[in-house]
């Protein structure tokens, strides 16, 4: 088997457990072969941590998951130096915390406190986390999905701008189909039967940690033309300028995408058109993940959100007037 069938193997095992929501999977799976993190959105109940860990129980990994809350401390998150007493004497070690993992869940990310939150962002944006004045690196393979509820705002504590802007992609989950909703209740009611009956359940295959860093190196060698690049950050420039491309736009957009957009762009298209079977970039990757990429470093202006107007209606205008080079 290539790599290529080694990640859709993976990806099949996963779609085994989660039913009707093969975009999220996708996105997932992009997520983690960009080695970028992902902040996973909507409402209750809709399997958003079931898909994380669908991730985590076919994958050579370590996982763990933090429930985010308002009680939460930064150390509870990377772990803290702890007095140990030893036969030669007392010495301070450091005991690591849930971060260190290869896959790291934090579920309800907005339920905690900025100071909380904040205790994420060395790791995901280098990889490392300072201790008492120690440096501690993460493991190579190392991935922050995190989740938040998108209504329920009572008691929580909205991500900043700046943290927003780590997350490679920002994926939604709706409601499954009618059909997708019956398959969900046969799914769960056999999951039961077989936790009551006792039967010991086979071990799953897992997908080995080389396998992606194998086709990271794969998609590193992915060609993207000029034109491509030049189609990536036409379509940035056009939320920083909308006012040179439509008067509507103008209206609903405040503060335009970071030039973290722009390398976020680059780097899922590479791995969608990789997943795909492709060595080029086309426009259609491009466009299949540009709602993920720019939803949340858009910042929209109060008309916008007064008028029921959210961020995927304005990078849908976007892709609309921005024209191929």
């Amino acid at each position: 088997m290539t790599t290529l069938d080694d990640v859709h193997a993976l990806k099949n095992r996963m779609q085994k457990s989660i039913i009707g929501q093969e975009a999220v999977i996708d996105r997932i799976l992009i997520g983690l072969l960009a080695n970028g993190n992902l902040l996973i959105e909507g409402m209750p109940g809709l399997a958003k941590t079931r898909a994380i860990k669908a991730l985590a129980k076919n994958l050579e990994s370590q996982f763990s998951r933090v429930q985010f809350t308002p009680d939460l401390l930064p150390s509870d998150i990377t772990g803290s130096e702890v007095f140990h007493q030893t036969p030669q004497g007392g010495e301070f070690h450091f005991d690591p915390g849930p971060i260190f993992a290869n896959i790291v869940l934090a579920d309800e990310i907005n339920r905690a406190p900025a100071k909380v939150q904040s205790a994420l962002l060395e790791a995901m944006e280098e990889r490392q986390i300072t201790v008492a004045g120690k440096t501690h690196a993460m493991e190579p393979l190392f991935m922050v999905m995190a989740t938040q509820n998108p209504v329920e705002q009572e008691g929580t504590y909205p991500l900043p701008e700046a943290q927003l802007d780590r997350f490679l992609m920002m994926v939604r989950i709706d409601y499954p189909s009618v059909e997708d909703e019956v398959k969900v209740i046969a799914l769960v009611r056999d999951e039961e039967r077989a936790a009551q009956s006792g039967g010991a359940s086979a071990a799953p295959e897992l997908t080995s940690q080389k396998v992606i860093f194998d086709a990271r190196e794969q998609i590193a060698e992915v060609r993207v033309s000029d034109a491509m690049a030049r189609y990536m950050a036409d379509l940035v420039y056009a939320t920083r300028t909308p006012k040179n491309y439509d008067e509507e736009l103008a209206r609903w957009i405040e503060i335009g995408v970071s030039p973290r957009a722009s390398i976020g762009l680059d780097k899922c298209a590479r791995t969608h058109a990789w997943l795909d079977g492709r060595q080029d970039v086309l426009p259609e990757d491009i466009r299949a993940i540009c709602a993920d990429v720019l939803r949340h470093r858009l910042m929209l202006s109060y008309q916008a959100q007064g008028s029921g107007i959210d961020s995927d209606e304005v990078v849908k205008k976007v892709i609309e007037l921005v024209a191929l080079p």
